[in-house]
């Protein structure tokens, strides 16, 4: 949906001329779940039964179950679904609401991405149409995936390059791996510790984290000044987890001691005079409400999809949202599309392209990192507790 003044009345698909009649409808929906009731990934007797958490890569186009042992541990060349399903209702009339996220990994491919989003419409349509669906960046997780996850793990690779693995022939000195190690501050009040590898060179250290050097003959361990206790023991953990394959020397230093420059140094920092380090996070906390809180309508009415601004500025109310139309609400730090039962096949079919190009707007007008902003879509009845914390109910 390319830019149109005002980004009040947006108008970009014409129903005659896209072909999308039987999308959404009742055809639409049992061709889908039919293709979704073969794929092996959602068949294994737990998904959409059983409480839980449950994580695929995708690898080839093919949705490939990842093992519970890796679970927090992702790769920034590749594709992932994650499916948090949980109880909700009283006791005795329980049901299962679900939560589905397509995490796209910094370096992924298009087709890798393109296939976790279809994918997960697929599972959606499995699970009965009641999933909140989110698109996940790995520079600006969203709050509610980061609740899943109190240990995080970005590593360099993915699927296509074999994972980056240390070459059993190569020299010691030829090894040089970087893991960054730091607290993520999250809405609900729950920290999680983000372990991500970056780029080995001085310029990636940073005050307030702590920094785990693998030179392939030793560890070390680089403690900034204003890291925290629970960096330090998670630091720890690593090294732990890394001398398991291999027993080699570790030696932990604090930026404050005198022989710190030595790990400066083997980062090609040698002779820099600076005593503090300043790198950006690769891993950022949600964004701040910075842009006015903003709620539109999706609605063929006219024969046209049009897009208007319904309101700005002012608290949003559930009694905003029709059954009818299609709504995209923007929160600044968050950006929810509420899909309602009686919206038409066109409005249903339509919501993250409506979404990715309202963002697109964004990011060439006021706003250059609207891209990273977390998108979810909830359906009228299956909203999840975390849209209902966006707008006053």
């Amino acid at each position: 949906m390319p830019p149109h003044e005002g980004l009040t009345h947006l108008k970009e698909y014409d129903i005659k001329d896209s072909n999308v009649e039987l999308i959404g409808t009742e055809i639409d929906h049992r061709v889908k779940y039919n293709s979704a009731r073969t794929e092996p990934a959602w068949n294994d007797g737990r998904v959409g039964l059983q409480a839980g958490l449950y994580v695929w890569r995708i690898e080839d186009f093919e949705v490939v179950a990842w093992p519970r042992e890796k679970y927090g541990q992702f790769y920034d060349g590749d594709s992932f679904i994650v499916l948090h399903s949980y109880k909700v209702g009283k006791e005795g009339s329980e049901k299962l609401g679900h939560e589905v996220f397509f995490w796209l990994g910094a370096k992924t491919s298009q087709d890798e991405a393109g296939t976790a989003a279809y994918k997960t419409v697929e599972l959606d349509e499995f699970l009965q149409g009641a999933a909140t669906q989110h698109r996940e960046i790995q520079e600006q997780p969203s709050d509610d995936f980061m609740a899943l996850f109190p240990r995080l793990s970005i590593r360099s690779g993915g699927v296509r390059s074999g994972f980056r693995h240390v070459d059993t022939d190569a020299q010691p000195e030829e090894i040089t791996t970087l893991l960054r190690i730091f607290k993520h501050p999250s809405a609900a009040g729950r920290d999680s510790i983000v372990v991500h590898e970056v780029e080995p060179t001085w310029q990636s250290l940073d005050d307030e984290d702590v920094f785990v050097l693998d030179k392939g003959d030793k560890i070390w361990v680089w403690q900034g000044k204003k890291c925290s206790p629970m960096e330090k023991a998670k630091a720890a953990q690593v090294v732990n987890d890394l001398t398991l394959a291999k027993h080699i020397d570790v030696e932990v230093l604090s930026q404050t001691e005198s022989r710190a420059h030595v790990v400066v140094d083997m980062l090609g920092g040698k002779d820099i005079s600076q005593d503090a380090y300043r790198a950006r996070r690769p891993v950022s906390s949600s964004i701040a409400e910075s842009r006015p809180r903003k709620l539109f309508r999706l609605s063929d009415a006219t024969g046209q999809l049009s897009f208007d601004l319904v309101k700005e500025g002012q608290p949003v109310h559930r009694t905003d949202f029709e059954s009818k139309d299609v709504f995209l609400l923007d929160v600044g730090k968050a950006i929810w599309v509420w899909r309602g039962l009686g919206a038409s096949a066109a409005e249903r079919a339509m919501w993250l392209n409506v979404a990715q190009s309202y963002v697109r707007q964004l990011q060439d007008g006021s706003d250059p990192a609207a891209y990273l902003t977390p998108l979810a879509a909830v359906v009228e009845g299956n909203e999840s507790p975390a849209f209902f914390k966006a707008i006053e109910v």
